[in-house]
């Protein structure tokens, strides 16, 4: 069976999008309730993880980040005892007013939503840096909060997709489709697929109409494999996000990883 990477190959249908863009909706009404007193589905939230870098299938999660009033990071941090725990149950109680049939919980930094039909939601309250990074919570280790800068990591990610005529999204979906239908009994996170990608691309791209390859048919998931054989298999090596430069954790993600890499060459 062919399995290197296809122009366009997994394309999430206008149904599918349709009832995500319905559900965003509906959780941004409750979340903006709740915590800035307003009806609007649109306003403080957007799109982030593989949904919003532009790199989901249809069987990714959707996060949604959801940024919240100065004021609430004020009420919450001045709780003693891991007022971040207390902050994603206020989420939770909020979402549930919209969903309360759904299986909504609290875990670690996200609150989750599982709908019967297997969609997935992750909610990720935050509060809006000067820089234009967020601080959201994190429950673990008695609670603390950490950063995250999406939009440059979306605004990175659209900048070499648009330089590879679209090779690069079009990796990433492609990974994450074998990832899911051939090894998902083991884990590989989409910021690390992505920030593989990323740098493993180097200037390969899609040829334009008329335009006539040198390379023989497989070369390209050849340079993949070979970039992460140089990068990741005597050791670890740091692997950064595009845009926001963050580090990103790899360790549980590099053994998929490999065996994916090594199923489409």
């Amino acid at each position: 069976m062919e399995m290197s990477v296809k122009k366009r190959g997994e394309v999430i249908s206008s149904e599918i999008r349709s009832l995500i863009s319905k559900r965003y909706c509906a959780v941004t009404a409750a979340m903006n309730r709740e915590f800035w007193g307003t009806s609007s589905d649109r306003q403080n939230s957007i799109y982030v993880g593989s949904y919003g870098r532009g790199t989901a299938i249809d069987t990714s999660d959707i996060d949604i980040l959801m940024t919240l009033p100065e004021s609430s990071y004020n009420q919450f941090n001045s709780v003693y005892g891991n007022g971040q725990s207390r902050l994603l149950q206020a989420v939770r109680q909020a979402i549930l007013s919209t969903y309360p049939r759904s299986d909504v919980r609290a875990d670690g930094q996200v609150v989750k939503i599982s709908f019967s039909d297997g969609m997935y939601f992750e909610i990720l309250p935050a509060f809006k840096n000067w820089d234009g990074s967020y601080r959201y919570p994190d429950t673990n280790m008695g609670g603390n909060w950490r950063s995250t800068n999406p939009k440059a990591e979306q605004d990175a990610m659209k900048r070499k997709n648009a330089g590879s005529n679209g090779l690069l999204f079009d990796t990433c979906k492609h990974l994450r489709f074998i990832r899911d239908n051939y090894f998902k009994s083991y884990h590989l996170s989409g910021i690390v697929i992505d920030s593989f990608v990323y740098h493993a691309i180097g200037d390969w791209r899609w040829l334009l109409d008329g335009e006539v390859s040198s390379s023989p048919i497989g070369t390209y998931e050849k340079i993949l494999l070979e970039y992460f054989n140089q990068h990741f298999m005597w050791g670890v090596m740091p692997l950064y996000a595009p845009g926001s430069n963050q580090k990103v954790s790899i360790e549980s993600s590099v053994e998929c990883l490999s065996k994916i890499l090594h199923y489409i060459v």
